[in-house]
């Protein structure tokens, strides 16, 4: 394994968004919060002299298959002292799992006031980490910076001295707090198992992303059918008893409900969601609006529905299929049981006639035959799990399987209007090494070739797609059997519209001359510096360019609008910036010569023209 593919399953942690996102919006009554009188998750504190806090988490594609540690607490400091705990119970967390979406993980209620500083305490005693080697899922141990085991670590994070978060009666405020993987962890696959040194950091702005769906888990308490919404215990992350608080879930006449497998719509929906009865599980897809802080959903599912509510569910990439069988390899079973834990083995579904399959993605969700399961797309599947040591067996015969939109990375062959023939790099977030695509073509010469992938674009515009270029497809994998074409694209993403992230290290030492100019016009990096390490790239999507063969250093500026947050990060304490102006000024005064810069990551876009990276977040790891 070379020092660039490791590097990659370092950096791809964060490819294309804000890794391990903590969402706080805090307010007092009104909108989705909750009533005043509802169960908090949090501080005993109550009326007037309070406002509530919503905890939201997301995470980014990447090659962490599996980031699990447990979340002990998350504090929030005011600027008196006082100390307010947000999470009462500790909640074990995947990280990897939260690509696309953003997780409500707590509904909390906290003293009014200014609050400065927080504080994440993290376990990694009982970690489960997991990587891709060459394909397959490894698992990995995580280390401190001196070479340590790592235990309990507590994250700190100072506010923006220009920006605190406030809580005050009748004041709605937002809080964004960003445990970023590929900034934070070097991963060495060198060793058995893998090795992952993590120097912890947050991120934080007062603004949310809006970019993701907003995902509402916890059993049902009441629905009003008059106001079209219904109440909620928060409980995510596949606990059994915990109540995070209340949570008000809207819906319209377009929401799409499926109630123990039955599909339904508006109204119908929220009578079958009333019938099915209080302390049902539910799950809830939408977004919240910022002026009125109101959660609508897209999309809800009920009951046996929901992953692991009275039924088993394997949810991954299908790597290959002989008949009715379907394997997957490094996938998530979230157990009626005992919740959800992540298998490094494999996972075998078995299929047949009456497994109800529904094609997802598209409003409302088709009904469709089990052929249309082929390899190399995502899944739920619902059914009947058996285990065996590290590989599972699930009877799907008389279950369910739900086809999810699939992502595609690759490089363009060639591109004309209705058809595209693309180098697959990632399908599902898995390597095209993890597949074996035997019997997906209607003849055995006809089988899905990762190399020359076939994708039917249909009336989508690919003119913008230029040949050895990268892209980014997503839709789904064409029925077992049926190839060609290999994929049915529903929407296309040219290179010049992917995210970048650029990541340069510099040794275990780190270096004292990490720039050649630091200002409030940017950052230009030393290129010429001989400490510079295995990071050293730009990557967008799956091209990967080199610092160093770049014609000069690029320039590294800020976002003049939108969520930004600039992270200067020493041992476990985080100061963060809003202002790029206010960041590139502390790191100049840092630098003095005697402090040693180990990293810099940078997550946003880069112009090849002008040789400029404009970043919306950066983590500068100091020493």
């Amino acid at each position: 394994m070379n020092a660039l593919t490791r590097w990659r399953t370092a950096l791809l942690g964060a490819a294309a968004a804000l890794a391990g996102l903590l969402l706080l919006t805090g307010c007092s009554g009104g909108g989705d919060l909750g009533r005043s009188d509802s169960p908090s998750a949090a501080t005993g504190c109550s009326g007037s002299d309070c406002g509530a806090v919503l905890i939201g988490l997301t995470d980014a594609d990447g090659d962490f298959l599996s980031y699990t540690v447990d979340v002990v607490s998350l504090k929030l400091t005011r600027a008196n002292g006082t100390v307010v705990e947000t999470l009462p119970a500790t909640t074990r967390i995947d990280f990897a799992q939260y690509v696309d979406i953003t997780e409500l993980l707590t509904a909390a209620t906290v003293p009014n006031g200014e609050y400065m500083q927080a504080t994440l305490r993290l376990d990694f005693s009982n970690a489960d980490i997991s990587v891709e080697s060459n394909g397959a899922p490894v698992s990995a141990k995580p280390f401190a910076v001196d070479g340590s085991p790592l235990g309990v670590v507590d994250v700190n994070v100072m506010l923006d001295r220009r920006k605190r978060l406030v809580v005050a009666p009748g004041f709605a405020s937002v809080f964004t707090l960003d445990f970023n993987l590929a900034a934070t962890n070097t991963v060495d696959l060198t060793k058995t198992p893998a090795a992952v040194t993590v120097m912890p950091a947050l991120l934080a702005s007062l603004e949310f992303n809006n970019d993701k769906d907003i995902r509402v888990r916890g059993p049902l308490v009441s629905v009003d059918k008059a106001a079209g919404s219904y109440v909620v215990d928060v409980r995510p992350f596949n606990h059994k008893s915990i109540k995070l608080g209340r949570f008000t879930v809207r819906t319209n006449a377009d929401t799409e409900f499926e109630v123990n497998g039955t599909m339904l719509s508006g109204s119908a929906g929220l009578d079958a969601l009333a019938t099915a009865g209080p302390g049902t599980a539910t799950l809830a897809f939408g977004t919240l609006t910022r002026s009125n802080r109101q959660f609508t959903a897209d999309s809800v599912r009920a009951g046996t529905s929901v992953p692991g509510a009275g039924i088993d569910t394997a949810i991954g990439s299908v790597i290959s299929r002989s008949g009715n069988t379907l394997m997957l390899r490094g996938a998530t079973l979230v157990r009626d049981s005992d919740g959800d834990r992540f298998v490094r083995g494999t996972i075998s579904i078995n299929v047949g006639a009456n497994t109800k399959v529904l094609k997802g993605g598209v409003r409302p969700a088709q009904a469709v035959g089990i052929e249309a399961i082929s390899v190399g797309q995502l899944i739920n599947a619902f059914g009947s799990a058996s285990t065996q040591g590290d590989s599972v067996t699930l009877d799907a015969t008389a279950g369910r399987v739900r086809l999810l939109v699939t992502p595609l990375f690759g490089f363009v062959n060639q591109a004309n209007p209705g058809a595209v023939s693309v180098k697959i790099d990632k399908l599902g977030g898995r390597p095209a090494s993890a597949f074996n695509f035997a019997g997906t073509g209607t003849t055995m010469v006809q089988d899905a070739n990762p190399a020359m992938y076939e994708v039917n674009t249909g009336a989508l515009d690919v003119s913008k797609l230029a040949m050895n270029q990268p892209v980014k497809l997503l839709g789904f994998v064409t029925p077992f059997g049926a190839a060609p074409p290999d994929f049915e694209a529903r929407t296309v993403v040219d290179f010049a519209a992917l995210p970048a992230e650029l990541s340069i290290s510099f040794g275990r030492d780190g270096t004292t001359a990490p720039f050649t100019s630091v200002d409030g016009t940017g950052l230009v990096l030393n290129l010429m510096n001989s400490a510079i390490g295995a990071k050293r790239f730009i990557v967008i999507g799956p091209r990967i360019i080199d610092l160093r063969n770049l014609p000069a250093s690029p320039r590294i500026v800020g976002l003049s609008d939108g969520l930004t947050s600039y992270v200067i990060v020493m041992r476990d304490q985080s100061a963060v910036f809003e202002s790029f102006t206010d960041f590139t000024a502390e790191l100049a005064q840092r630098l003095n010569g005697m402090t040693a810069t180990l990293s810099l990551s940078a997550l946003g876009k880069f112009d090849g023209d002008t040789n400029t990276f404009t970043a919306r977040t950066i983590v500068v790891l100091l020493k």
